[in-house]
């Protein structure tokens, strides 16, 4: 079964975002299906997977980028970046890192090596 977590880094002050409220969504057609709430902790990740069990399926992190950037005195053109993505049958692991700054953000998946 998969588990779904997450790291976000500050790429425009080379720090760790932390006390960024992420959301987890499950999608099914039309619907989305709210899963579980966390936040970063100072080190930009949070404590504990967001699910440990992820079902195949199409899922969606909603990352507060506006409130957390409001919180660092800095204006920026995003209030949430929502990543939807698909988990597959098999796969153990998804990591998905965010890396943001006020005017810009990259996702990605990274996989663990063998």
């Amino acid at each position: 079964m998969s588990k779904i977590t997450t790291h976000i880094l500050n790429l425009a002050e080379g720090i760790p975002a932390a006390s960024v409220r992420i959301k987890l969504f499950q999608i099914k057609g039309e619907e989305r299906y709210f899963l579980n709430e966390d936040q970063t902790n100072q080190d930009g990740r949070v404590n504990q997977s967001l699910i440990e069990v992820a079902k195949p399926g199409i899922y969606e992190l909603t990352f507060a980028i506006g409130d957390y950037f409001k919180s660092q005195e800095q204006s920026t053109f995003f209030t949430d970046v929502p990543v939807r993505f698909e988990v597959r049958a098999g796969e153990e692991h998804y990591h998905v890192p965010l890396l943001v700054s006020p005017w810009g953000y990259q996702i990605y998946r990274a996989v663990k090596s063998a």
